[in-house]
Protein backbone atom coordinates (compact mmCIF):
# COMPACT_ATOMS: atom_id res chain seq x y z
CA UNK A 1 0.00 0.00 0.00
CA UNK A 2 1.70 3.76 -0.98
CA UNK A 3 2.42 6.06 2.40
CA UNK A 4 0.06 8.91 1.15
CA UNK A 5 0.73 10.79 4.73
CA UNK A 6 4.56 11.27 4.82
CA UNK A 7 5.45 13.82 7.19
CA UNK A 8 6.50 16.75 5.48
CA UNK A 9 7.08 19.83 7.80
CA UNK A 10 5.67 22.04 5.35
CA UNK A 11 2.25 20.04 4.95
CA UNK A 12 1.97 20.23 8.94
CA UNK A 13 2.45 23.59 9.14
CA UNK A 14 -0.08 24.78 6.14
CA UNK A 15 -2.94 26.38 8.07
CA UNK A 16 -1.73 25.42 11.61
CA UNK A 17 -2.71 28.18 13.43
CA UNK A 18 -0.99 27.58 16.38
CA UNK A 19 1.40 31.13 17.71
CA UNK A 20 4.19 28.67 19.48
CA UNK A 21 3.40 24.93 19.36
CA UNK A 22 5.15 24.06 16.30
CA UNK A 23 6.22 27.46 14.67
CA UNK A 24 9.46 25.36 13.95
CA UNK A 25 9.17 21.97 12.64
CA UNK A 26 11.91 19.53 11.85
CA UNK A 27 11.23 15.74 10.55
CA UNK A 28 13.88 13.32 10.31
CA UNK A 29 13.57 10.27 8.12
CA UNK A 30 15.59 8.07 10.93
CA UNK A 31 17.19 8.93 13.93
CA UNK A 32 18.16 7.31 17.61
CA UNK A 33 15.58 9.17 19.65
CA UNK A 34 13.73 12.97 19.04
CA UNK A 35 14.18 13.12 22.68
CA UNK A 36 18.36 13.48 21.71
CA UNK A 37 17.74 15.63 18.92
CA UNK A 38 15.70 17.86 21.11
CA UNK A 39 18.02 18.06 23.91
CA UNK A 40 20.51 19.79 21.76
CA UNK A 41 18.45 22.05 19.96
CA UNK A 42 16.78 23.19 24.05
CA UNK A 43 19.93 24.77 24.65
CA UNK A 44 18.91 27.64 22.61
CA UNK A 45 15.78 29.66 24.20
CA UNK A 46 14.75 30.62 20.49
CA UNK A 47 13.50 27.11 20.00
CA UNK A 48 11.12 27.44 22.13
CA UNK A 49 7.77 25.55 20.91
CA UNK A 50 9.82 23.74 18.10
CA UNK A 51 8.05 20.24 16.70
CA UNK A 52 10.45 17.44 16.19
CA UNK A 53 9.30 14.45 14.00
CA UNK A 54 10.53 11.49 13.17
CA UNK A 55 9.33 8.64 10.59
CA UNK A 56 11.85 5.90 12.65
CA UNK A 57 13.29 6.12 16.12
CA UNK A 58 16.31 3.47 16.65
CA UNK A 59 16.44 4.04 19.93
CA UNK A 60 13.01 5.31 21.15
CA UNK A 61 12.05 5.03 24.62
CA UNK A 62 9.36 5.15 27.35
CA UNK A 63 9.24 5.74 30.87
CA UNK A 64 11.68 3.61 32.75
CA UNK A 65 13.57 3.08 29.71
CA UNK A 66 11.27 0.98 28.09
CA UNK A 67 11.93 0.18 24.60
CA UNK A 68 9.42 2.14 22.26
CA UNK A 69 8.56 -0.04 19.17
CA UNK A 70 7.65 1.35 16.21
CA UNK A 71 8.57 0.36 12.30
CA UNK A 72 9.25 3.11 9.92
CA UNK A 73 6.17 5.66 8.91
CA UNK A 74 3.29 3.68 11.42
CA UNK A 75 3.17 6.06 13.80
CA UNK A 76 3.55 10.06 15.39
CA UNK A 77 7.33 9.81 16.99
CA UNK A 78 8.04 13.51 17.75
CA UNK A 79 9.59 15.65 20.52
CA UNK A 80 8.09 19.36 21.46
CA UNK A 81 10.82 22.26 22.95
CA UNK A 82 9.55 24.20 25.96
CA UNK A 83 12.56 26.62 26.74
CA UNK A 84 9.90 28.62 28.66
CA UNK A 85 7.66 26.39 30.94
CA UNK A 86 6.18 27.70 34.03
CA UNK A 87 3.94 24.85 35.01
CA UNK A 88 5.24 22.58 37.52
CA UNK A 89 6.16 18.52 36.52
CA UNK A 90 2.54 16.80 37.88
CA UNK A 91 0.49 19.87 35.83
CA UNK A 92 2.19 19.72 32.85
CA UNK A 93 2.19 15.91 32.98
CA UNK A 94 -1.48 15.99 32.94
CA UNK A 95 -1.92 18.46 30.42
CA UNK A 96 -0.12 16.78 27.89
CA UNK A 97 -2.54 13.77 28.79
CA UNK A 98 -5.48 15.44 28.49
CA UNK A 99 -4.26 17.02 24.92
CA UNK A 100 -2.83 13.98 23.76
CA UNK A 101 -6.12 12.03 24.36
CA UNK A 102 -7.91 15.17 22.89
CA UNK A 103 -6.15 14.76 19.35
CA UNK A 104 -6.19 11.52 19.31
CA UNK A 105 -9.84 10.91 19.77
CA UNK A 106 -10.63 13.40 17.37
CA UNK A 107 -8.14 10.87 14.87
CA UNK A 108 -9.97 7.45 15.85
CA UNK A 109 -13.36 8.49 15.72
CA UNK A 110 -13.84 7.60 19.67
CA UNK A 111 -12.89 9.05 22.88
CA UNK A 112 -9.41 8.62 24.36
CA UNK A 113 -9.21 7.49 27.87
CA UNK A 114 -6.33 8.44 29.94
CA UNK A 115 -4.18 6.00 31.95
CA UNK A 116 -2.00 7.71 34.93
CA UNK A 117 0.86 8.57 34.51
CA UNK A 118 1.41 8.40 31.02
CA UNK A 119 -0.38 6.22 28.69
CA UNK A 120 -3.74 7.03 26.22
CA UNK A 121 -5.66 4.17 25.76
CA UNK A 122 -8.45 3.31 23.11
CA UNK A 123 -10.74 0.44 23.96
CA UNK A 124 -8.86 -0.66 26.85
CA UNK A 125 -5.51 -0.86 25.36
CA UNK A 126 -2.62 1.70 24.71
CA UNK A 127 -2.58 3.75 21.62
CA UNK A 128 0.42 6.28 22.78
CA UNK A 129 2.33 7.62 25.56
CA UNK A 130 3.93 10.42 26.69
CA UNK A 131 7.52 11.29 28.14
CA UNK A 132 8.40 14.09 30.12
CA UNK A 133 12.30 15.60 30.46
CA UNK A 134 13.25 18.32 32.11
CA UNK A 135 16.20 20.61 33.56
CA UNK A 136 16.36 23.71 35.71
CA UNK A 137 19.15 25.90 35.71
CA UNK A 138 19.77 29.71 36.27
CA UNK A 139 18.34 30.26 33.04
CA UNK A 140 15.04 28.51 33.75
CA UNK A 141 12.94 25.46 33.73
CA UNK A 142 13.44 23.48 29.90
CA UNK A 143 10.93 20.86 29.24
CA UNK A 144 10.96 17.98 26.40
CA UNK A 145 7.41 16.79 25.77
CA UNK A 146 8.01 13.04 23.77
CA UNK A 147 4.80 11.54 22.25
CA UNK A 148 4.34 8.40 20.89
CA UNK A 149 1.36 8.06 19.14
CA UNK A 150 0.27 4.15 16.94
CA UNK A 151 -1.41 5.32 13.62
CA UNK A 152 -1.25 2.19 11.15
CA UNK A 153 -0.05 -0.88 13.21
CA UNK A 154 -1.75 -3.86 12.43
CA UNK A 155 -2.01 -6.14 15.26
CA UNK A 156 1.09 -8.49 14.34
CA UNK A 157 3.18 -4.97 13.92
CA UNK A 158 3.45 -5.52 17.51
CA UNK A 159 6.13 -7.95 19.21
CA UNK A 160 3.58 -10.95 20.60
CA UNK A 161 4.17 -9.92 24.07
CA UNK A 162 2.44 -7.01 23.56
CA UNK A 163 -0.24 -7.45 21.28
CA UNK A 164 -2.58 -8.23 23.91
CA UNK A 165 -1.84 -4.81 25.16
CA UNK A 166 -1.06 -2.26 22.04
CA UNK A 167 -3.33 -0.87 19.98
CA UNK A 168 -3.22 1.67 17.08
CA UNK A 169 -5.99 4.52 15.87
CA UNK A 170 -6.52 2.15 12.46
CA UNK A 171 -6.88 -0.95 14.46
CA UNK A 172 -9.62 0.81 16.47
CA UNK A 173 -11.19 2.96 13.74
CA UNK A 174 -11.14 0.52 11.20
CA UNK A 175 -9.54 3.17 9.10
CA UNK A 176 -6.59 4.36 7.74
CA UNK A 177 -5.59 7.50 9.99
CA UNK A 178 -3.64 10.50 8.36
CA UNK A 179 -0.69 11.35 10.07
CA UNK A 180 -0.67 14.68 9.04
CA UNK A 181 -4.20 15.57 9.98
CA UNK A 182 -2.92 14.06 13.90
CA UNK A 183 0.11 16.05 13.72
CA UNK A 184 -1.84 19.43 13.09
CA UNK A 185 -4.63 18.43 15.83
CA UNK A 186 -1.23 16.99 18.20
CA UNK A 187 -0.11 20.30 18.15
CA UNK A 188 -3.16 22.54 18.23
CA UNK A 189 -4.26 20.67 21.29
CA UNK A 190 -1.01 20.73 23.51
CA UNK A 191 -1.14 24.42 22.69
CA UNK A 192 -4.67 24.69 23.51
CA UNK A 193 -4.32 23.00 27.22
CA UNK A 194 -0.97 24.63 27.80
CA UNK A 195 -2.57 27.89 27.78
CA UNK A 196 -5.56 26.78 29.37
CA UNK A 197 -3.39 25.62 32.65
CA UNK A 198 -1.39 28.76 32.33
CA UNK A 199 -4.97 30.37 33.40
CA UNK A 200 -6.08 28.04 35.98
CA UNK A 201 -5.67 23.80 36.73
CA UNK A 202 -8.94 23.46 37.41
CA UNK A 203 -10.35 22.46 33.70
CA UNK A 204 -7.35 20.50 33.66
CA UNK A 205 -8.32 18.89 36.46
CA UNK A 206 -12.03 18.54 34.98
CA UNK A 207 -10.91 17.08 31.61
CA UNK A 208 -8.70 14.48 33.27
CA UNK A 209 -10.83 13.06 35.61
CA UNK A 210 -13.28 12.73 32.73
CA UNK A 211 -11.25 10.69 31.03
CA UNK A 212 -9.55 8.70 33.48
CA UNK A 213 -9.93 5.23 33.56
CA UNK A 214 -8.47 4.78 37.28
CA UNK A 215 -10.92 7.21 38.46
CA UNK A 216 -13.05 5.48 41.64
CA UNK A 217 -11.08 2.02 40.92
CA UNK A 218 -8.69 0.56 42.65
CA UNK A 219 -4.91 0.93 41.62
CA UNK A 220 -1.68 -0.89 42.56
CA UNK A 221 1.48 1.16 42.06
CA UNK A 222 5.61 0.94 42.67
CA UNK A 223 6.83 4.33 44.70
CA UNK A 224 10.31 4.76 44.96
CA UNK A 225 10.28 0.52 44.71
CA UNK A 226 7.52 -0.16 47.23
CA UNK A 227 4.15 -0.89 46.37
CA UNK A 228 1.01 0.84 47.37
CA UNK A 229 -2.82 -0.10 46.67
CA UNK A 230 -5.54 1.37 47.19
CA UNK A 231 -8.61 3.22 45.62
CA UNK A 232 -8.34 6.19 43.25
CA UNK A 233 -9.95 8.96 44.40
CA UNK A 234 -8.59 11.62 42.31
CA UNK A 235 -5.45 13.72 40.85
CA UNK A 236 -3.57 17.08 42.51
CA UNK A 237 -2.24 19.54 40.11
CA UNK A 238 0.80 19.85 42.45
CA UNK A 239 1.36 16.27 44.24
CA UNK A 240 -0.23 13.44 41.67
CA UNK A 241 -2.37 10.51 41.99
CA UNK A 242 -4.13 10.52 45.24
CA UNK A 243 -4.98 7.21 46.67
CA UNK A 244 -7.31 5.72 49.52
CA UNK A 245 -5.21 3.68 50.82
CA UNK A 246 -5.82 -0.21 51.32
CA UNK A 247 -4.25 -0.20 54.64
CA UNK A 248 -5.92 3.41 55.79
CA UNK A 249 -5.37 7.09 54.98
CA UNK A 250 -5.21 9.38 51.96
CA UNK A 251 -1.76 9.63 50.17
CA UNK A 252 -0.41 11.51 47.08
CA UNK A 253 2.22 10.11 44.40
CA UNK A 254 4.11 12.32 42.45
CA UNK A 255 4.50 10.87 38.32
CA UNK A 256 8.18 11.22 38.64
CA UNK A 257 8.77 8.41 40.86
CA UNK A 258 5.93 6.27 40.24
CA UNK A 259 5.10 3.76 38.11
CA UNK A 260 1.33 1.62 37.80
CA UNK A 261 2.21 -2.24 38.82
CA UNK A 262 1.82 -5.22 36.33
Amino acid sequence: MPITDLLDPDKIKSNLRTKRIGRKILVYNSTSSTQKIAAEYSKNKVNDGLVIFAEEQTEGKGRTDNKWHSNRFESILCSIILTENKLNAELLSLTCAVAVAEAIGKSANGKAKIKWPNDIILNSKKVAGILLESKTDSGGNTCIIGVGINCHQKMDSFPIELQPFATSIDIESHLISDRILLAKRLLTSIENWLEIAAQTSEKVIDQWNSLSIQLGHRVKLIYNGKEFSGNCIGIDPGKGLILQLDTGGVRMFDACHTSIAK
